[in-house]
């Protein structure tokens, strides 16, 4: 790795990582006042805790040597990046990839805690997170990005459906995360909500976001740093289909360049496609909306930005934003609570994305006219990261529910797990009785009067 694809690989990483404070401020401003503080340190909490595992063996698990079934890798292949590949200076060659592929890591457990807002005990979402992030982010990161099962393979789900000659003949199409990170996360939430079960009111008393300037500045940070989720995701730039340019400045103005604009334009097309479908349904186009379509169309895109055209990805991120539009409302049609629209937008989304391109994708692509090849691989490898994901979720959900128990109590969720489990309050307000201030918490019971 040259000085400049390791600066730029470092920046991008930086981009990412700032991903996960965007989230925070996104979702916080999504939850009850009494729940935001909680919900930002779940994001600050999954930080802490994937970081650490990820340089014990989760870059080994994802990317070490050593396969195990095409499933995962040897977790103490490279256990605690002592085997890295160093130069004859001793300096790790590696590491910035190790950077980036780790903030990664820390955005998927981060996007699920969306799903489970408002009433979970903190040490219980502290305890799911690195054994989560353990059986289900590192082995779909290598089945996926690492040569598994979900790669072009030999001996891989898409080289059993289209064998060619030591790897599949027709290879599955991930290029930043659309299985890995959103199908995961969403199917994650999903599973989760269930287990948990629906906060105290939830259908019957209105639980609307309590500070929408937060989400919309979330959202915006949210699009800016996923330039480097997608735009960073070309690690090795010799290997570009685009020409293969082995200069940087050439790979970023070729296949970049197109990455940039498609992720722009599926993002600005999915505002367009939630708005519209606000407007038909309710008669009005919200700030809400708006920030939702952001993430519905970067979602989308993100598996298929590299694959794409730019007419196509504005066709991909209308498609999205729409379909996410609706699908958020199906939680109170099936009855779960998925608190912040994980399903509908990071599910949804990436189903969305990662299909799509069995459609869109201008080399293989059904409305190129290449045949459904792709598609199948697609889709197959969307279902099989779906039931992978909903298995070791259910496992490791359970785990917790039997040890540690995951809700908070009825009268702590009513009076708001901000202080109940961390002690503060986001908001204080302050009051003057008979010449002295008094501070009224937010964790006061919702309806009570000041």
């Amino acid at each position: 790795m040259d000085t400049g694809l390791a600066a730029w690989v470092l920046i991008c990483s930086a981009m990412v990582l700032l991903m996960t404070p965007a989230l925070a401020l996104f979702y916080g401003g999504m939850t009850r006042s009494k729940s935001v503080l909680n919900m930002m340190m779940m994001s600050f909490g999954a930080m802490g805790v994937v970081a650490v595992v990820y340089v014990l063996w989760g870059y080994s698990m994802s990317y070490g040597g050593e396969d195990v079934a095409l499933l995962f890798a040897n977790p103490f292949d490279m256990f605690g990046l002592t085997d890295v590949a160093m130069d004859d200076a001793g300096a790790g060659t590696t590491f910035p990839t190790v950077a980036f592929q780790m903030t990664f890591a820390i955005i998927t457990a981060a996007l699920v805690s969306g799903a489970i807002a408002d009433r979970v005990k903190f040490s219980s979402w502290m305890v799911f997170v690195p054994i989560w992030v353990t059986l289900s982010y590192f082995p779909l990161a290598h089945m996926v990005w690492g040569g598994g099962f979900l790669s072009d393979a030999a001996g891989g789900l898409a080289d059993l459906v289209f064998p060619g000659d030591g790897a599949a003949a027709v290879a599955p199409i991930d290029y930043a995360g659309g299985t890995v990170v959103h199908i995961n996360a969403g199917v994650a939430g999903l599973v989760l909500a269930l287990l948990i079960g629906r906060r105290l009111g939830f259908g019957k008393q209105p639980m609307k976001p309590h500070n929408l300037t937060l989400t919309m500045l979330g959202a915006g940070l949210l699009w800016f740093g996923w330039y480097g989720f997608n735009v960073g995701s070309f690690i090795a730039p010799e290997e570009f289909p685009y020409g293969g340019f082995s200069d940087l400045g050439h790979a970023l103005a070729g296949e970049g360049g197109l990455v940039w604009i498609n992720t722009t334009v599926a993002a600005a097309a999915a505002i367009l496609g939630w708005l519209v479908v606000e407007k038909v349904r309710d008669g009005r186009a919200t700030s809400l909306g708006a920030a939702s379509g952001v993430v519905a169309g970067l979602v989308a895109v993100t598996p298929a930005c590299g694959s794409l055209s730019p007419v196509g990805s504005i066709v991909l991120g209308v498609v999205s934003g729409g379909l996410c539009a609706l699908a958020v409302g199906l939680k109170y049609r099936f009855g779960y609570d998925d608190s912040l629209d994980v399903v509908g937008v990071h599910l949804v989304g990436g189903l969305v994305g990662t299909v799509g391109i069995g459609f869109l994708a201008t080399s293989g692509g059904v409305l190129y006219g290449d045949g459904v090849k792709v598609l199948v691989v697609q889709t197959l490898v969307a279902l099989f990261a779906m039931g992978w994901s909903a298995v070791a979720t259910l496992l490791v959900g359970l785990l917790v529910k039997v040890t540690l128990g995951w809700r908070i109590s009825d009268e702590e969720e009513i009076d708001g797990i901000d202080f109940a489990e961390h002690g503060e309050s986001a908001y204080d307000l302050t009051t003057t009785t008979g010449g002295r201030q008094s501070v009224l918490g937010s964790h006061v019971r919702e309806g009570a009067s000041a």
